[in-house]
Order: C-alpha cells, then structure tokens, then sequence
C-alpha cells in the first residue's frame, strides 16, 4: 500500500552559510527521500530558513540593513547550496512567514486556553548601554567555580561547571562590553510538567525515537520536567506575542512550527490537504531528521506542544551525530572548517554525497570526513568498480552491434541473484543503515566485475564465430550496471540520470531492477564519473583558510595581552598556595552526555587523579594518552554531574578548539612539582 510520509530536515539558522557539518543532515534525508519516491510512495520533502532571534537582529543591525533584508539574503544562499547538492527539497521557505506567525500564534492560544501557559516575573541581565535583555550566551566573565576568564554566561568551558549569568564574576554584556546589571521581566511559560506522562510513554517507544536517544531523556525524566520559558523581550527580531506590547515568541518556539508553515506553503500552492498529515488523527507518516544537539527541543518541547495544540506528534525522530573531518572537529585554522560551496568551487557533490552514505548509519555515532580515504574510496568504489562495470561493456554493443543489446542474457542465474537483493537493500535504506546498503551493493559490482574478468569479452572478440557471446556477456554487465545504478540513485541522482540517458531509459524506479533490459538499443557511453583529484581537495582546504582569514586577522593584530591584560600583582605567598605537579595523562575519554568534556586519568607517580577538563572542542581523547602535563593538585575536589573532579590541568588558549594544554619537557617526572 502507498504510504503518505512528510519528512523534515532541522532548519539552518539565517545568519551564515552552509557547511559541510549541515550537509551530513541534508544528505542523510534527502537520500531517504529519493528512496521513498523510487519506491512509489507520496513522500514530501519541507524545510525552511529559521530567521528569528537576537544573532540575526544584531548581525543585521552590524550591516547597517534590516533583518528582513539579511534573511533574504543568506536564504537565497542556503537555497543555492541545497540546489547544488542536489537536495530534492519538495518546498523551502522561512519561519518569517505569515503561516508561521498563524501557526506560532495558534498553538499558543490553544495551550493559554487549556491551562498549559503561565506568567511569571524573572530577573535577567540586562544591558544598560543596549537597552535590551542578555541572553547568557551574550555574557561573559569569570566562572565562579574555577575562575577561569572569558567564560559564557551559562557553563564553563574549562572546569564544565554549569550557573546562571548572576553567578558570572566580573560579567561584560558581549555587545557592548558593558558591565549588566539585574532587571525584571515579565516571561511566559509552558508548563511542559502537564506534559510528562505523555511525553514518557511516547519516548519509551523505539518506533519513535532510537535507543541512545531514549537513554538520555531518561536522565532529564530523572531530574523532573520543568516550565520552559517561550517569550523574549524587545528588542527582539520575531513574532509578537499575542495581547503584549514587547514580549515575542523564543526562537526555539518558532523554528520547529516553520515544518507546519512550510508545508502548509507547500499545500496553498499544490492543492495538498494539510489536515490529511497534522491533524491528531493522522494516518500519514511524520518524519524529522535532526543532529543530536537538539534532541531536547524536538522529542520533548515540540510533542508536548503538538499535542497541548490538538496535532498529531511525530511518527518518528531520527538524530545523527556531528561530522569530524580527518579525525578532528572542524577547524579553521586548518582549512577543514569547510563551507558547502568551497566544496562545490573544486568538487563533484556527489563524491561527498557518496562517501557520507558509506559511513552513515541509523545510529547517533559522529562520523568522520578522512581527506585520504575519501579520495580512495570514491575513486575506487564509483570509478574503479561501478563505471568500470559500464565502460567495459559499453564500447563492444556501440562498436559491434549498432548500439542493440542482445536478446537473452549470457547468464540469467546472475542477474536474479543481484535483482534478488533489492528487498535486503531496501529495508536498509528504510532504516537509513546506508553503510550497509552501500557495502552490499559494492559486493554485487565485485561480483559483476568479477563475471566480466571471467568472460573476457576482449578475448572472445578476437575469436571467430563468438560475435553472439560478445553481446550476450556485454548485454549481461549493462544489465547489472543498470540495476546497481537503481540501487545507487538515493544517493547518486544525477549520475543515475546520465546512466539512463546513456541507456535510453525513462526515469527508473526501484521495481525496474527486477526486469531485465533486452534488445534494447542504448546510446553511446561517456565518462559518467571521473575521479577525485588530490589537487583540487588540497585547493579546497587552501580556499577554506583563506576563506576564514581576515576574520582571523585583528585577533592576532590585537593579541593575547591586548584582548586579557595581565592581572593586579599577588605576592609570593599567595603563590606558593598553589600546588602543581606533572602528571602523565594514563586515559582520556569523552563523557557521555557532556559537549565540552573530557575526563582525564593523572598518573603523579603514585596516585591518580580524576579530572575532568574542558578541552573536548581543542583535542581527540587519543592525542592525549601518554602526554605529561601540568595540574593543580591541591584543588578542593568538585562533585559535578559527571562523577568528582580531583584538580584542573593547565592549558593556554581563549577556549574552544583554540586551547593547548601545558606540556612539559621530558626529563619532568609525573608527581615533581612544578615551582
């Protein structure tokens, strides 16, 4: 039976471009898609620009333009890159849209209306100079747990420690460097409380979300459901709140009701009915796709309010993780903070198309972009074994036979086993276990290459009275070709589409695989993918250094001392209080649940200490291993979430990706003390 799916992607934030740690995400759902489709279901594609919030009005308000005038802009980017990465989106549009604002403002009086909204007055840093309310993450100061500097106004990055922005010493508003000051504000809340048994049941189902996903809201379940504040004060770059004069929906209220207003846009235009998918008793299938940072505000604010608003809730979530390229996070000084279209300016997309599917699963694991592995790969994988398939067969039928295939294939028990694993590679896709469909269908190439080294039909070209056999085992390989290629179309679109140029096809779909194509006559064969130049990937990371250059210039006119001078004098005994001591770090490791964190085992050379260390963005767990550092010994241990920290090890840096841990010489022994 035709299923009916609506499938979503997160939406990219307005304010910048595109990069390749988006496209993991875009990639991922537009291949399931094109799945759906080839499979003849009617399945719609939606996603939209989110072009609300503090970052877009301020960055707007840097340009000297409105914020209308920006989103439209970087929407039109957004769009172009998309475009080029052949996402098949259904409708694009944005969350500044007059069906957001209906959406937004419905779901709101439907939740004040049944008792899930309440007010209350808060106090909040507020920017003098500004005029206007901080968000935290637009203050800065020292954290009042460590007293590391230049930390946000919400977690510290260096010890983890989490607080509220009063907490912050010596606080400066991000904006205007001005010191905040505390003011109070009215703010509405829902009450997502009402909503957590509801929520509990529908997140213990694995047909909804997966099971490491379920783990972690079992921890926020623990910790209780809370009210969550959806207004923002003027000035605010957003939807008004109903009867206010200044308070506007969040942000994070908005985006997810952009998947509603997109498609909504999408059913004005087509003639779609918007009911027959949202309404609470749906029988269509609702499908987001999203990466693991915003689990929160999608299986436990957005269901609650679907179902406070009288809507359906989702039928499935499906997070993925972070992208890492060579190893590591993503990083701009070394050119692989790469943005989509410096990838496009030297590369094929769909050779990034390709490499992600053969490294994505249906899990939330972060995967890794390998420069190397990933030029060896696809020119192994699409040129040496899937082309290669086509072009030794191709000339043969155009040379000797007009162009015409043969009649009968040479061997049919073949064929049928490669058509026989359509199910096993479609259930795959359905699953979106696209490493494994990409491996079972580079077995079925290996085998057909392997058919083909076989016959040799080079050979019996030379042999008299085989003209017959030449075509039959070239009519063989472009039939296996043509079925590996329905296979690969998910993934490969556009080389799918000059596969069945080639082939005088129609647009296949995925019940095509299972006929064979007999005297049929095909068109002459061209390259249909060439191989990725190491050049032009060294060119691409080139381009993304210089790229992100003159942000990196006044920093490092500015330098170290100029951004933090350096602190009032201390005398020699407030010195000598601290004891640091070398330590060989014995473990490092990522702690579950935590995005800054890594715990450390420190040898002293007769004891270990546990540590855990805000380095998570600036190193991988396996640099660290066996490194000697230096670390506060004498530190009042701290019990956080994760487990008690014994100390602080050293590090220089303004934070982030940007910190490097002290390294003594060796010769220092773990335990001396460093004076």
């Amino acid at each position: 039976m035709t299923r009916k799916i609506l499938v979503t992607s997160a939406l990219p934030y307005a304010n910048g471009p595109i990069h390749l740690g988006h496209m993991v995400e875009y990639i991922q759902t537009d291949i399931w898609v094109r799945f759906q489709k080839l499979r003849g279901n009617e399945c719609y594609y939606v996603c939209a620009d989110d072009a609300h919030g503090t970052p877009i009005m301020l960055k707007a308000r840097q340009e000297g333009i409105e914020p209308e005038e920006l989103i439209e802009r970087i929407g039109a980017e957004h769009r172009e890159d998309f475009a080029d990465f052949h996402i098949g989106f259904d409708n694009y549009h944005s969350t500044h849209s007059e069906e957001n604002r209906y959406f937004c403002t419905l779901i709101y009086e439907r939740l004040k209306a049944a008792g899930h909204i309440e007010t209350r007055t808060i106090r909040q840093a507020f920017d003098p100079k500004m005029d206007m309310f901080l968000p935290d993450r637009y203050i800065k100061g020292e954290c009042p747990r460590c007293g590391a500097e230049d930390q946000y106004g919400d977690s510290c990055e260096a010890c983890g420690a989490t607080y509220t922005p009063a907490e912050l010493k010596n606080a400066v508003s991000v904006i205007s460097g001005e010191r905040p000051i505390e003011k109070d504000s009215l703010h509405y809340f829902v009450r997502l409380q009402d909503f957590e048994p509801m929520l509990k049941e529908w997140t213990s189902s694995p047909d909804h979300i997966q099971e490491e996903v379920a783990n972690k809201l079992a921890e926020w379940f623990e910790d209780g459901l809370r009210e969550w504040d959806i207004s923002r004060d003027a000035p605010y770059f957003g939807f008004r709140i109903p009867d206010t004069e200044d308070k506007y929906f969040y942000v994070w209220l908005d985006a997810p009701v952009g998947y509603m207003a997109s498609f909504k846009n999408l059913c004005d235009r087509e003639g779609l009915d918007f009911d027959e998918f949202w309404a609470a008793d749906s029988e269509a299938e609702l499908h987001h796709f999203i990466g693991k940072d915003i689990i929160y505000f999608h299986a436990l604010f957005w269901p609650a309010m679907l179902e406070g608003a009288g809507f359906r809730k989702p039928t499935q979530i499906n997070a993925h993780g972070f992208l890492t390229v060579n190893g590591q996070k993503m990083s701009k000084s070394r050119g692989t903070f790469i943005m989509a279209r410096s990838f496009l300016n030297h590369l094929n997309p769909e050779y990034l198309r390709y490499y992600l599917a053969a490294k994505l699963g249906g899990g939330v694991h972060d995967l890794d972009l390998n420069l190397d592995d990933f030029t060896a790969r696809v020119n192994s994988d699409l040129v040496g074994k899937l082309v290669n398939i086509a072009s030794r067969c191709a000339g043969f039928i155009s040379k000797r036979f007009g162009g015409q295939l043969a009649e009968q294939l040479d061997d049919p028990a073949l064929f049928h086993r490669v058509s026989g694993q359509s199910e096993t590679i479609a259930q795959l896709y359905e699953d979106r276990e696209y490493a494994r469909a990409v491996r079972e269908i580079m077995n079925l190439a290996d085998q057909a290459n392997q058919y083909i080294d076989e016959q040799k039909p080079w050979v019996l070209a030379k042999e008299e009275g085989q003209e017959a056999r030449v075509q039959a085992v070239c009519t063989q390989g472009l039939n296996l070709f043509r079925t590996l290629m329905i296979y690969l179309k998910p993934v490969l679109p556009k080389m799918a589409e000059a596969a069945e140029e080639f082939l005088r096809l129609p647009a296949q779909q995925w019940d095509d695989a299972q006929s064979p194509l007999l005297a049929h006559r095909i068109g002459p064969f061209t390259p249909l993918m060439t191989r990725v130049d190491p050049d032009k990937v060294q060119a691409m990371v080139e381009e993304s250094k210089q790229t992100l250059a003159p942000a990196a210039a006044p920093a490092v006119a500015e330098g170290p001392l100029q951004r933090e001078p350096i602190a009032e004098p201390i005398g020699i005994g407030d010195f000598a209080k601290l004891d640091l001591r070398i330590a060989r770090i014995a473990e490092a490791a990522h702690v579950e649940g935590a995005d800054k964190l890594l715990r450390l085992t420190l040898d002293l050379g007769g004891e270990t200490r546990n540590v855990f260390a805000g380095i998570k963005k600036a190193y991988q767990p396996e640099e660290l291993q066996g490194k000697l550092t230096v670390m506060v010994a004498n530190l009042q241990p701290r019990k956080m979430k994760f487990g008690v920290s014994e100390g602080m090890v050293l590090a220089a840096g303004p934070g982030g990706e940007d910190l490097w841990i002290l390294e003594p010489h060796e010769g220092a022994q773990p335990g001396m003390r460093v004076k």
